[in-house]
């Protein structure tokens, strides 16, 4: 027996203590939550929930919750509309009024867990099962080799949202897992979608050029690589696969490059072989994507949009599979998940390794990562509620680095990485278990930040509407500066920079974070409020006048850095809102 396996009760109770969360108390109402479909009782700190959506009729099976051919997926935004992909096709909620969810329409198209995005007039659909057709039949495709059979990108015109058409399905050899778009900002004509496939290779008889061979036996080998699909935005039904990028490649030019596959040594995870991402996210402002990918975490320079080049590769004894990735809104961190037990199974129990299933975060200097800390929701849950880490996004506060995140039946957590090495949660939603003897599989598939509000996408349920509330971890200043950021898309995973427009909320969030810290000393806060609530009630050129003075008075002793980095973003936000009153 392995040390790993050597006293499970005392494993047991570190594992509780790790668990445990100080900030919000040793008593977490999530622990011991009634089961239900519909109705299982609910717990939340710090957020609330503001409506709900059920599934449409046939977009779920009622003798079975978790029936993997009916599960949500991802979420893609524009204006008040949702799209929520999922392995049945995707349904079309209209998010107008955040009480009363609409479902507004659906399209039937099984093939995988069908993650969307929208740019534009289009909507693309990644297809990875077998099953998936090119006329997306239900009936499926029962020939080993078919010309009927799609695993790719599809290409949706959505003009009329309500009746989607299909112009392009670009095939690719590993289907489509997840794909991620990215716009070149040098090439106004065409946006790119880098492609994920996870599956097994399809033959070369089904798809001209596919090899499943590993490297040593075919240097054109499928594996080890990502596609990108060029899309021609005003000739759509053009789309074609223009590269495939060998971004786990060594300097000698070995495909096989990176991370080989198995354990890190005793007691650690067994990891994949790295021949695939899972994902991709791309932050085009500073040039960069990360990857995870199986058996490492990547970041790749993106510059030249169609042929990316690894600048750095981590690894961590302690991910099972890199599963999703997350900058700071400056670009200085990278957060990666691990999707541990595929989420699939239930690795949030106490007994469960902490920094197992959990994220991982770094920063980043010269295109190089260091690893800082984990995360991972601090509550234990079950044995019959699948969790582990999920998707999530930046909740735009400014000075701070937040994520919501989902962690199937898990829940919602909002956490604060700031300090990578200090992740706190801040708040949380979520719900007892589908069954009380029974693991389904349900739970948040992903929770994003959105023009003020939490979407989660509840892969048994439907569509979940969320607000954060003011607490001692978030102001209402804090909160009511997230809600200045307003988009018209959101694609989680092609990032946008936020950038915050002229407001007296700003200020006021900062000198609340240092207020909570302590990191400036209490009359100077005083003074700073007072002095914004003056020049607030003032007009013209007064006012541009008396925001200049304070900006430039502020200053004095902070206890660190990070404080005195936030005192001159605070007279940076007040500059700003000088010049905007000129």
């Amino acid at each position: 027996m392995s040390n790993f396996l050597i006293g499970a009760a005392r494993r047991a109770a570190i594992a509780v203590a790790l668990f445990a969360l100080p900030a919000i108390g040793q008593t977490d109402p999530r622990v011991g939550l009634k089961a239900g479909w519909w109705d299982a009782q609910q717990a939340a700190r710090n957020m609330e929930l503001l409506g709900s959506g059920k599934k449409a009729e046939g977009f779920y099976n009622p003798s079975d919750p978790g029936d993997f051919g009916f599960l949500n997926g991802d979420l893609a935004f524009k204006g008040n509309i949702i799209v929520q992909g999922g392995f049945h096709g995707f349904q079309v909620w209209d998010v107008s009024d955040a009480h009363n969810p609409r479902l507004r329409s659906t399209f039937v198209c099984p093939g995988g867990q069908g993650d969307p995005t929208l740019y534009g007039n289009l909507l693309f659909f990644s297809v990875e099962e077998t099953r998936g057709r090119l006329d997306c039949g239900g009936q499926g495709v029962t020939d080993t080799v078919s010309k009927e059979r799609f695993r790719g990108v599809r290409i949706f015109d959505v003009k009329d949202i309500d009746h989607p058409k299909q112009v392009a399905a670009v095939q690719t050899c590993r289907g489509s897992h997840t794909h991620t778009l990215v716009v070149d900002p040098k090439d106004t004509k065409n946006v790119y979608i880098y492609v994920s496939g996870t599956a097994g290779v399809r033959s070369p008889n089904e798809l001209t050029g596919c090899s499943p061979l590993p490297p040593e036996q075919d240097k054109n080998t499928s594996r080890f690589r990502i596609d990108v699909i060029q899309v021609p935005l005003d000739h759509p039904e053009n789309a074609k696969v223009v590269s495939n990028p060998r971004i786990f490649a060594d300097a000698e030019g070995n495909v096989a490059g990176l991370w080989k596959g198995g354990t890190h040594g005793e007691g650690t995870q067994a990891t994949s072989v790295t021949d695939q991402c899972h994902d991709i996210t791309v932050y085009s402002a500073v040039g960069m994507a990360a990857g995870a990918c199986s058996g490492n975490g990547i970041l790749l320079d993106i510059r030249d949009v169609v042929h990316p080049k690894r600048l750095d590769a981590v690894a961590d004894p302690n991910f099972a599979y890199w599963h999703s990735a997350t900058f700071s809104n400056d670009g200085k961190k990278v957060l990666f998940s691990d999707e541990w037990g595929g989420g699939v199974q239930p690795k949030c129990r106490a007994t469960d390794n902490p920094k197992w299933g959990a994220d991982a975060i770094f920063t980043i200097a010269n295109g190089k990562m260091t690893q800082r800390g984990y995360f991972k929701m601090p509550a234990p849950q079950t044995d019959q509620e699948n969790c582990v880490a999920h998707n999530g996004s930046l909740v735009p506060v400014p000075g701070r680095d937040i994520l919501v995140q989902g962690w199937y039946q898990g829940g919602l957590s909002v956490f604060d990485f700031t300090d990578p090495s200090n992740p706190k949660e801040i708040a949380f939603f979520d719900r007892g278990p589908m069954d009380s003897t029974k693991l389904y599989l349900s739970g948040f598939w992903a929770g994003y930040w959105y023009n003020g509000l939490i979407y989660g996408s509840e892969i048994g349920r439907g569509i979940d509407v969320l607000e954060l509330k003011p607490s001692e971890f978030l102001s209402q200043n804090e909160i009511d500066a997230a809600k200045l950021i307003h988009v018209d898309l959101l694609n989680v995973q092609n990032q946008q920079r936020y950038t915050f427009p002229p407001s007296f909320t700003v200020p006021r969030a900062y000198l609340d974070q240092l207020a909570r810290n302590n990191g400036l000393a209490a009359d100077r806060i005083t003074a700073a409020r007072d002095a914004l609530a003056k020049a607030e009630s003032m007009k013209g050129a007064a006012q541009h006048t008396a925001l200049t003075r304070l900006a430039s008075a502020l200053d004095g002793d902070t206890k660190s850095a990070s404080d005195a980095a936030k005192v001159r973003m605070l007279a940076e936000s007040v500059h700003q809102l000088a010049d905007s009153k000129r």
